[in-house]
């Protein structure tokens, strides 16, 4: 029976772009930007990368079909690369793809990139994709704030959460990320803001006003993994490895029958469940140590705070009102302003979010840097709509623990 990969993978290097309106540069440097920090993180030479992955989701306007861009990119060895694409997951499936190959013995060193240049599309949301003999992006219908806005109006219902507290919570969400994305250089948005200017802020799609809604950027993010046996032949004393990696994806269900009431994620709950099984973690609430999660909209944030089975159902709010989760409270969330300051380049994301937590782990985070030694750190990744999306759950740990 498989067991999982848990401390079979260890993170050798990684590296982030800066993210934002990178009009400076295009999507072949921003990836270079990422692979040039993580090679020199990684302490190793481009000829003993084995294998290459490379998570994109808008292809046709910026990366193109295959991985052969990240191949002429990088000057990679004539190594197999792989393209994937997962919608907003996409990130965190190239990760995949990489550890996957090392744990499997397939590959010795794998490297993982995530990119996206989509401010360069010309749109101040996502680009719109074309039709073809089916819906490209997955039937979904609306656009993104209405859906999501959807979610808070059930959530409410559902938990008989009053419009004002709800509001607030919301808005302290934005305050919370938005203090952590100030001290992050490598941030889109580096500016604080308070509760008055979020609550009174333009209305976007009632609840969600304009600082409840994460922006478009341009980045990219990498990460160069091995055996933690390599790891430590290569010199590495300091090693965080891979405890849980796990993918669930909708079949249809939350659509096409009545169980589901339109305030929750289905797949978050699964993939969780699955990946702290895998982790051997039976207390995220008091094992975790930091949380970065797929916060594209600020009631995406709280309702992925119980569907992570850290808060109580219907209880989330509260915590957030609490500061539970704010970067001085007792599981830190987005301590790096997550995608509310760093905006979502959807491809490069899920490893941005990896890398902040590799740093944090290894007493690296600068300014940022949580002082009571973390020892298990999950990033969280949603990718399409409420009613029907994918999940990925990522947990890294130090290697003793």
């Amino acid at each position: 029976m498989a067991k999982g990969i848990r401390d079979k993978v260890a993170i050798l290097g990684m590296g982030c772009a800066k993210f934002g309106e990178r009009w400076d540069k295009d999507e072949d440097q921003l990836m270079l930007e990422a692979y040039e920090e993580a090679m020199a993180d990684a302490g190793i030479e481009t000829s003993q990368i084995d294998a290459a992955w490379l998570g994109a989701a808008f292809d046709a306007q910026n990366i193109g079909p295959s991985g052969i861009p990240l191949a002429v990119a990088l000057r990679l060895p004539d190594i197999g690369v792989t393209k994937v694409e997962n919608y907003c997951a996409s990130g965190t499936e190239s990760f995949r793809g990489a550890v996957y190959a090392v744990a499997s013995g397939a590959c010795d060193i794998a490297l993982a990139m995530g990119a996206e240049k989509l401010k360069d599309t010309g749109y101040g949301g996502l680009p719109v994709r074309t039709r073809g003999t089916t819906h490209d992006m997955i039937g979904i219908t609306g656009s993104a704030p209405g859906n999501f806005a959807q979610l808070a109006s059930a959530y409410r219902g559902v938990h008989g959460v009053g419009k004002d507290d709800l509001k607030r919570a919301m808005a302290h969400v934005s305050v919370k990320s938005h203090a952590n994305g100030a001290k992050n250089p490598k941030a889109h948005l580096q500016k604080a803001v308070t509760m008055d200017q979020v609550l009174n802020a333009p209305m976007i799609a009632e609840p969600l006003g304009l600082f409840d809604c994460c922006g478009v950027s341009d980045g990219a993010a990498c990460a160069i993994v091995t055996t933690p046996e390599i790891a430590r032949s290569l010199g590495k004393t300091d090693i965080v490895t891979v405890k849980a990696l796990q993918l669930a994806t909708s079949n249809g269900w939350e659509m096409q029958a009545s169980g589901w009431n339109g305030s929750y994620f289905h797949t978050t709950r699964v993939a969780a469940t699955k990946a702290y099984d895998e982790a051997g973690i039976t207390d995220p609430r008091s094992q975790l140590s930091l949380i970065e999660v797929h916060d594209c909209f600020s009631v995406t944030e709280l309702v992925t705070m119980e569907d992570i089975h850290i808060s109580k159902e219907g209880q989330g709010w509260r915590d957030v009102l609490d500061g539970f989760f704010d970067a001085d409270g007792q599981i830190p969330c987005q301590i790096d302003g997550g995608l509310k300051c760093f905006g979502h380049p959807i491809g490069a994301s899920g490893l941005r979010m990896i890398y902040e937590n590799y740093l944090q782990l290894l007493g690296r985070a600068g300014e940022r840097q949580r002082q009571d030694n973390p020892v298990f750190a999950l990033s969280h990744n949603l990718g399409g709509m409420p009613n029907q999306n994918v999940s990925s759950i990522a947990i890294i740990g130090r290697a003793d623990a």
